[in-house]
């Protein structure tokens, strides 16, 4: 991530934030040339096809120059920030020369910045690392880097088209190898990664290793590795206007197309051009289900949801899950490679959202697993963590099925497109107050339209009727969410 040149210049290139990205835009600089610099100190925000989020520098300094402005799309790899590191400690060079090999220079200890966070999904401070080293060349006698240094070292490696044996496996006892993604998915699966077997090169821990233990500790036979594509993520920050030319005549504005909607309009193509899409429609009371919402509002204590969010969405959510559950072969993908049905014992629950920067994909995990309570919780932490713009890269990847709510726009229903990678998606229209036939009696009632599309190579027509005939009938009569569950 950082080189150095011969007048003490450090130089930090654009990271790969968001696994195999090529390129990232500058939103905000949050230093200028001259500002004094600490390890670990955020100096600017990027966004990424997947994500927005803040870099922070690995090494104390001086701003020398910042190379691009504000809005500015930059290419991994390329020098974003120099700083002069002559009067501060710098990170230990990416490359030693062969003569020195024998002679590796003995650790520094530095205590960490007060105050220091990790800003990056898994890259950031370990709470035991206290001391940085010189370039290791002798594994016996080499410390751990501090957490996020292997993660420079071994992306400038990548950028280099060299390899990572310069960071060998860490001793018994410290922390394990693995890369900011990897970590994550770890945390999500609940998997300590101390106890997984790397299979890496130079004891890195992959995202296979994790998987594996996974299925070591499960019972029953464990899920299929997601293969839905990653979908972009986004913040609801103020983003910098984007650069727009205007015509002569100022009736037309161009508005370059890159970032996350470069991304979304990419994967909407390719979804839309090689899943054949079918998508039916039913029009559902469900006057009882509100009345529910009303009564869980009201009796929140009595009901374990004191302090979480209870709306329509959150019983539309269950009731699919539960439709799911009554007909699990519409929960897989498509291996077009393999030439194979993947079928999951998972579901991982996407909510689509639509906010300025683009579409926001987030998923909860395992979300077939977890009580109406716990699911409300995990609604509630998603909708809160995409309005801060904190939405990270690894909650946008492995979606199995998704909803989307375009009722909350007045709209009664759509046909919606896949999202890459997966089987169906539930839209939900506007729920209305319409003349309904009712005990033989034309009433007032609570009514709204559902669509499901989903991917006619994985679910023919039968399997996409039960499920959408499943969830209508748990939203007309919400006490089957206990008889069907």
């Amino acid at each position: 991530m950082t080189t150095m040149t011969d007048t003490a210049l450090a130089e930090f290139k654009m990271p790969d934030v968001g696994e195999g990205l090529t390129e990232a835009e500058i939103l905000k600089w949050y230093v200028a040339p001259g500002d004094t610099v600490t390890d670990g100190q955020v100096v600017c925000e990027v966004e990424t096809a997947k994500a927005a989020v803040e870099l922070p520098i690995p090494f104390n300094g001086v701003v020398g120059e910042l190379r691009f402005p504000e809005g500015t799309t930059v290419d991994v790899g390329q020098v974003i920030i120099t700083v002069d590191v002559s009067g501060g400690s710098t990170p230990a060079p990416e490359a030693a020369p062969e003569s020195q090999a024998a002679a590796p220079a003995e650790p520094a200890e530095e205590p960490a910045p007060e105050g220091r966070q990790p800003v990056l999904v898994g890259y950031g401070v370990a709470a035991s690392s206290t001391k940085r080293r010189a370039r290791k060349t002798v594994p016996e006698q080499a410390e751990e880097p501090p957490a996020g240094t292997y993660y420079a070292a071994s992306v400038q490696a990548e950028l280099n088209g060299t390899s990572t044996s310069a960071l060998a496996s860490a001793p018994a006892g410290e922390r394990p190898l693995a890369k900011p993604p990897v970590r994550k998915l770890a945390k999500d699966l609940g998997v300590d990664l101390a106890a997984v077997t790397p299979s890496g090169p130079d004891g890195i821990i992959t995202r296979e290793d994790v998987h594996a233990a996974v299925a070591a500790a499960a019972p029953a036979p464990a899920p299929a590795a997601p293969v839905a594509a990653p979908r972009p993520a986004v913040t609801e920050a103020p983003a910098p206007a984007p650069a727009a030319a205007v015509s002569s005549d100022a009736r037309e504005t161009r508005i370059p197309v890159k970032g996350v909607r470069k991304a979304t309009a990419q994967a909407m193509v390719g979804s839309a051009f090689t899943a054949p899409h079918v998508t039916e429609f039913v029009t559902v009371d469900v006057t009882r289900t509100m009345k529910l919402v009303d009564e869980l509002k009201r009796d929140a204590d009595k009901y374990g949801f004191t302090g979480l969010r209870v709306n329509p969405l959150l019983l539309i959510s269950k009731a699919l899950l539960v439709a799911i559950r009554r007909n699990p072969d519409v929960n897989a993908a498509w291996d077009e490679a393999n030439q194979e049905i993947v079928q999951k014992h998972y579901v991982n629950l996407g909510i689509a959202a639509a906010t300025p920067r683009g579409l926001l994909v987030p998923n909860i995990k395992d979300a077939h697993a977890k009580t109406l309570p716990e699911l409300a919780e995990s609604l509630g932490e998603l909708v809160a963590t995409a309005r801060e713009g904190k939405t990270s890269p690894a909650a946008m990847q492995g979606g199995t099925v998704t909803i989307t709510n375009v009722g909350v726009f007045g709209v009664d229903t759509g046909t919606p497109i896949l999202n890459p990678g997966e089987s169906a998606i539930l839209a939900v229209g506007a729920i209305k107050l319409q003349p309904w036939v009712h005990k033989g009696k034309v009433k007032p009632r609570q009514v709204t339209t559902l669509a499901l599309s989903f991917d006619h190579r994985l679910v023919d027509g039968e399997l996409g009727s039960k499920v959408l005939a499943d969830v209508a009938a748990i939203l007309e009569q919400p006490k089957r969410l206990i008889t069907w569950a």
